[in-house]
């Protein structure tokens, strides 16, 4: 099966499915020198989006037909416009076809037909590769969606301390390199065992995470992380479509959310508000990644809609926590 590579969680992946092709989300890896990604981007752009380039550049993803970008923060836009470029200037590098699509998320229902048309182009255009009858793309709904689904039953697991969030956060992102039935087959197959972990619960928000090293320190430092609100986490899957259509498919996108680079301040703190409640956090942890500007102005309202002790920590290394931000959050969950 031939692999589409794809950026961010707005990309419609039922899409990629229902064309015969396996989609893979692009990750990046904290730990691999992102010189080659550096020399395109700059220094002063996100290091997952540097890291990502560097490892297209040098293929560490395998053979890829093709690579879909999401315009879901202005890092991965600058990704998309590299590529680009790469593709006009330097062919000799023999990249995959490269393509953007823009998911909106304001509730209009001009939106939804901006959506739709965005989703409807990008099906013709996958097309190339096989093409998308109605059938293939309810089929391929139906599919995402019932993975969705047992993610959810995997979330309600660590809620009640069966599962690590550093567990947690792996398995779901190996489902973004599987197959979707070979997905679900391995998040049903996660056992649910007795109570295996403990700590001080907390709520994660802020920076995504696309490795779970930050997870891996906060848990080795007596927390534990319940839920999150980043696009590798929980809002991955929560929502589903209401049916198996191209325009159902579209309202999920639209509506999925609200992650920081593309939310309101206001959606975004009662957003958390509602998730920590749900997980029963005790502390709130906020991750701002170096060049990651937004999670530092969605925190005040967060601390305050969740009343919960907070700290946030501004400026974290790609896939590592400062001494110094461990040292202000550690007191913090003592008291908890």
């Amino acid at each position: 099966m031939s692999t589409v590579g794809y950026v961010g969680a707005d990309v419609p992946v039922e899409l990629i499915t229902a064309a015969g092709l396996r989609p893979l989300r692009l990750a990046g890896k904290p730990d691999q020198d992102s010189a080659l990604g550096d020399r395109y981007l700059g220094r002063g752009v996100d290091p997952v989006a540097r890291s990502v380039l560097t490892r297209i550049l040098t293929g560490d993803y395998g053979p890829l037909e093709a690579i879909v970008v999401s315009r879901d923060c202005e890092a991965s836009l600058r990704l998309f416009y590299a590529l680009r470029e790469l593709h006009r200037v330097e062919p000799e590098l023999r990249l995959p076809p490269v393509r953007l699509v823009d998911v909106l998320h304001l509730p209009h229902h001009t939106t939804t037909r901006y959506v739709h048309a965005k989703i409807a182009q990008l099906r013709e255009w996958l097309g190339r590769w096989r093409p998308i009858g109605d059938d293939d793309l309810a089929a391929a709904i139906t599919a995402h969606d019932t993975l969705r689904r047992a993610l959810g039953r995997l979330a309600a697991l660590r809620r009640e301390n069966r599962l690590s969030g550093t567990r947690f956060l792996e398995v779901v992102a190996a489902t973004t390199t599987l197959p979707v039935a070979d997905a679900t087959a391995l998040v049903e197959g996660v056992p649910a065992g007795s109570r295996e972990a403990d700590g001080v619960r907390l709520f994660l928000t802020g920076s995504s995470h696309d490795h779970p090293a930050v997870y891996e320190t906060l848990e080795r430092n007596g927390f534990l992380v319940v839920g999150e609100d980043h696009d590798w986490g929980e809002l991955l899957f929560a929502r589903t479509c209401a049916a198996p259509t191209e325009l159902a498919l579209a309202e999920r996108y639209q509506h999925n959310g609200p992650a920081a680079p593309r939310a309101s301040i206001r959606q975004r703190a009662a957003h958390t508000a509602a998730a920590a409640r749900t997980c029963g956090a005790e502390v709130l942890f906020s991750y701002a990644r170096v060049h990651d500007d937004a999670p530092p102005w969605d925190f005040p309202e967060q601390r305050a809609a969740t009343g919960l002790p907070a700290v946030l920590a501004e400026r974290q290394p790609y896939g590592e926590l400062t001494p110094e931000a461990l040292a202000a959050l550690v007191p913090v969950g003592a008291a908890a």
